[in-house]
This record gives C-alpha cells, sequence and structure tokens, in this order.
C-alpha cells in the first residue's frame, strides 16, 4: 500500500490520523479548515468515504461520524476509511443550508479551484477525498421543519450499488436520479459507488436515524471486506429494505393551519385523509388526501402552510406496503433508545 495524500498531509498504511485541511479563508485572514478522520488498515482493500454536513443545517450525520469515530471496537484491517464529519463548515456556523455567497454546496460539483467560494470548497472536496475512493456514503437529512424516514437513495440500475444499498439495512430504497451539480453526480462520473443516506430533520438530532446510520455504515464496511465485525442481532429482527417504484408529495390544497392526521411510516390507502387545513377561528378550508396507496416517508412538521406547500412525501411499492410496514417497526424495535433491548449498533 502506498503512502496516502491528503491536502498535503501524509497517512501510512496501519496509520489513523485526524486532518484539519484549510480550505479556504474568512474574511479577517482565519482559515476554515474541513476536519477528516483517515483510518487505514495494514493490508490493501478498498478505499471508502463518509461524508456529512454538505448542508451545514444537516446534523445527524455529524453525530453518526462521530460516533463512528468513538467507537472502539471499529478496526479497519484492509483498505481505508475516510471520515468527514462536516464538510460545509461555513454553512454549520451560521446553522445554514448554504454557503456565505447563498450557493448550495451540493448543487455546485465539480467546482473549480479558480470558481466561486462554494465552488472551490466543492473542487477540493472531490479533488483530495472523493477522488481516491471505490465507495462513499453521503449523509444527509430532511430541510428544516421536515423529516424524514431513514430510506437510501442510489442508483439501483447499478448491481454492485444496490447490493450495498440492501446490506446498509433500512427499509425503504428510492431509486434515485442523480442531481446537477451533486456531489452523487461528480462522485458516479469519477467512478465512486454512492449512497445518499436520508433521515431525520435539519438542526435536530434523531436517535432512530442517528443509529440506522451508525449500524448502516458497519454494515457496507463489513461486506466490502474492510472490518470484521460479527452481528449478535436476533435474525427475526434483521431490517429486509424494500425499492419503491416511485415516491410523489401530496401537497397543501389551501393556505392555513395544520391538523395532521398521518405520521412518518404509516401506511395510507389512495383518498386517505393527511391533514386537515383550516382557520384560528376552527373553519376548515381544506383536507389533504392521498392520491395512491403507499408509505410516508417524509413530512412537514410545522403546524402551517401555504397552498401549495410539500406536505407528505408517499414512495409507492408493488402490494408490500405490509411488510414495508413491518419492516418499519422492526427499525424501531432493534434501534430506539427506550427499547431496553435495543443493541449499541
Amino acid at each position: 500500500m502506498d503512502i496516502l495524500n491528503i491536502g498535503g498531509f501524509e497517512i501510512k498504511p496501519g496509520e489513523t490520523k485526524q486532518i484539519e485541511m484549510p480550505v479556504v479563508k474568512l474574511y479577517t485572514d482565519t482559515d476554515i479548515c474541513m476536519p477528516i478522520h483517515v483510518m487505514r488498515g495494514r493490508k490493501p482493500g478498498p478505499m471508502m468515504f463518509v461524508s456529512a454536513a454538505v448542508h451545514g443545517d444537516e446534523l445527524n450525520g455529524i453525530e453518526i461520524i462521530r460516533r463512528l469515530i468513538l467507537m472502539k471496537s471499529l478496526r479497519v484491517h484492509s483498505g481505508t476509511l475516510i471520515l468527514v464529519p462536516i464538510v460545509n463548515v461555513y454553512g454549520v456556523l451560521n446553522q445554514s443550508r448554504y454557503m456565505p455567497d447563498r450557493r448550495d454546496l451540493n448543487r455546485c460539483f465539480p467546482g473549480s479551484s479558480k470558481g466561486s467560494l462554494t465552488g472551490i470548497v466543492a473542487n477540493r472536496f472531490l479533488q483530495e477525498i472523493v477522488s481516491h475512493c471505490a465507495y462513499g456514503i453521503d449523509l444527509h437529512t430532511g430541510a428544516i421543519h421536515r423529516s424524514n424516514l431513514p430510506q437510501m437513495r442510489a442508483n439501483l440500475k447499478d448491481p454492485e450499488t444496490l447490493a450495498l444499498a440492501e446490506v446498509f439495512g433500512v427499509p425503504v430504497l428510492l431509486n434515485a436520479n442523480v442531481r446537477d451539480g451533486s456531489l452523487r453526480e461528480a462522485a458516479v462520473e469519477s467512478g465512486t459507488k454512492i449512497l445518499l443516506y436520508e433521515a431525520g430533520q435539519a438542526l435536530r438530532f434523531d436517535e432512530l436515524s442517528i443509529r440506522a446510520g451508525v449500524r448502516g455504515i458497519l454494515n457496507v464496511l463489513t461486506h466490502i471486506g474492510m472490518i470484521d465485525r460479527k452481528s449478535k442481532r436476533d435474525p427475526k429482527k434483521i431490517v429486509k429494505p424494500f425499492v419503491a417504484n416511485a415516491s410523489s408529495w401530496a401537497r397543501a390544497n389551501a393556505s392555513g393551519i395544520v391538523n395532521t392526521l398521518k405520521q412518518l411510516g404509516d401506511y395510507v390507502q389512495k383518498g386517505d385523509p393527511l391533514a386537515t387545513i383550516g382557520s384560528p377561528f376552527g373553519e376548515v378550508f381544506g383536507k389533504v388526501q392521498a392520491n395512491r396507496s403507499g408509505i410516508i416517508i417524509g413530512k412537514q412538521n410545522i403546524p402551517l402552510v401555504q397552498e401549495g406547500d410539500a406536505m407528505f412525501h408517499i414512495a409507492y411499492f408493488s402490494d408490500e406496503e405490509e411488510a414495508v410496514v413491518h419492516n418499519i417497526g422492526r427499525l424501531q424495535e432493534s434501534l430506539l433508545p427506550d427499547n431496553p433491548e435495543a443493541p449499541t449498533p
């Protein structure tokens, strides 16, 4: 195995090193550094990155990576694991999704070393981290005031990527097209097999989402032969993933105050009421209904809407909804902290 160079820092085989890689500067001439934790095995093997906070208000991934770093039992024996808990340092400092120039970092890849501030950060991350890796997992949450059920989005038409998504172990897999300028698009173009994990909401920690993320990453590392890990889980509680055929948002048909009737993970049938929308005086203006039968995998949390706002994200399956709901229950039973028998991932 060769010496790995990231941002001018050398990491030898068998070495673990924390790096503060300078990316750009503040007005005050203060360096903004990207924190990077590298774990190299002594034996040759694949290289994989795990990134979080590409959107600076999406915090679950930071905690997922922090728990991996603190996990004493995590030993990489083959290959290299690159953990980047905060990609968009500016955004985290300001509790904002965006960069200081108001650009979305996840729409500016591959970027340019001579481009905008956001383009420079995107390009540096791509060149110094992603370009080394055969595999990657990018951690995200729902937007502000919006929650996502733990789910995996990836190019499921690629057999190897599908296998990685399945072994991660969340109930719902979405075959998602890449978005222009996204990290996923740039990674795919560089030959990296990448998964996008969506779970929880912005500016909040969600314990179920965090534990599912930690366990999923360990599952993938085991699958590609980077770590040795014996599962002690009850086979009856193993979560089987299901691929959604499609998904869509049910939108508000009026503006007003929301009374939510359905929650994340609920199975709904076509025509089922999802919420009512009314006035401060109690008058009901509209009723939001499911357009098709499926599982709620995302929802708005704030009880105020304008007409046309996206409120419920519903995934559609091929007559497998009951099995999906059952596996959502399995995930909760095995990972929720109020379950006294829930193992640490």
